[in-house]
């Protein structure tokens, strides 16, 4: 009895307490040039409701009323604390931790039940798997020198599908592809990654000796969690006109020639070369194809996205590090 208390003390230590911990260091003790716009935004800004931002409807949504909420309790419940709390940076700043504090927790707590699910032998030590959490939480706080209202909720939503996959490549049961199939809807409202659970799914059940026996029960299933994709990003698009609804900009040439963005993509591809690594001869099997079914994510953020935010490195980094933990079967070698 006072060892599964004492388990249970030092796993809510480890998973919620120590994450939470660095994550407000990153917040708070230290500022890199993204951060100080965001310190100084009273309010979300106007571009998060233009172009590609316009269609995050999840994050901007708890932006704006996240943001009223702290105003009206710090107005009316701890004005004694309002001095202290701006000299740290603006309500809309704080807001913003707390909604990304509050996801991040989600994604470790979510981390902890993927390693869990059916580990390698190594990864069965406790003392190994907590290594390994820790490595994985350290990707994410340390991306977080850009911080965004958005990707910390779509690195819950990718990591709740990852686990619904594996789940359902274990059990089969119907119930996790349909809770799969839900997490792809709604987090196609917070970001346009919910199709990174797509590749995935793919990497994880699809192999080209299956298709060519004419097995296509996969690719149904497959296609399923595009319409899960497709149907509420065509409905956004629809629904919220853009005058540039695809990107930003154009950064190709830029991501090529600042020294900068060339330390990202540098950074971002030894990432995944670790995991990759890291996993056993199935696992890497499965990086392999997770790669190959990314490309269209890994051309947009070489054309629109700039490498220097190597945040947007972090969900193949995180599939990398859980693929390494996972024991898996009947894999076709490519």
């Amino acid at each position: 009895m006072l060892k599964t208390i004492d388990e249970k003390i030092n796993g809510f230590l480890f998973i919620i307490i120590f994450p939470l911990l660095l994550f407000f260091m990153s917040y708070y003790g230290f500022e890199s040039a993204y951060v100080i716009w965001i310190k100084s935004a009273e309010k979300a800004p106007d571009f998060m409701f233009e172009s590609v931002y316009a269609y995050r409807v999840i994050p901007n949504y708890l932006s704006v009323h996240v943001t009223e909420l702290m105003t009206y309790i710090i107005d009316h419940y701890i004005p004694f604390a309002k001095t202290f709390l701006l000299k740290n940076g603006t309500v809309f700043y704080h807001s913003t931790f707390l909604i990304n504090a509050f996801f991040f927790i989600l994604s470790s707590i979510i981390l902890d039940k993927i390693f869990k699910l059916k580990p390698v032998e190594i990864i069965q030590n406790i003392h190994i798997r907590r290594m390994l959490h820790l490595l994985a939480v350290f990707f994410i706080v340390i991306l977080q020198y850009v911080p965004t209202n958005c990707d910390l909720i779509a690195i819950f939503f990718y990591l709740s599908g990852v686990y619904f996959t594996l789940k359902y490549l274990d059990d089969r049961k119907p119930t996790d592809l349909m809770l799969l199939s839900i997490i792809i809807i709604i987090s196609t409202f917070a970001r346009e990654t919910a199709c990174l659970n797509i590749a995935f799914f793919a990497a994880v059940f699809f192999d080209f000796k299956t298709y060519k026996k004419r097995d296509y029960a996969v690719i149904k299933e497959m296609l399923l969690l595009v319409i899960a994709f497709v149907l509420p990003y065509m409905g956004l698009k629809l629904a919220i006109r853009q005058d540039a609804s695809f990107f930003e900009g154009v950064y190709f040439i830029k991501n090529f020639t600042s020294p900068y963005n060339i330390a990202g993509l540098l950074f971002g591809i030894i990432a995944l070369y670790f995991g990759y690594n890291l996993c056993n001869e199935e696992g890497k099997v499965i990086v392999k194809k997770y790669l190959f079914f990314s490309l269209p994510y890994l051309i947009m953020i070489t054309l629109v996205g700039l490498f220097w935010e190597a945040r947007l490195f972090l969900p193949l980094i995180l599939t990398g590090i859980v693929l390494a933990s996972q024991k898996f079967k009947n894999v076709h070698l490519l």
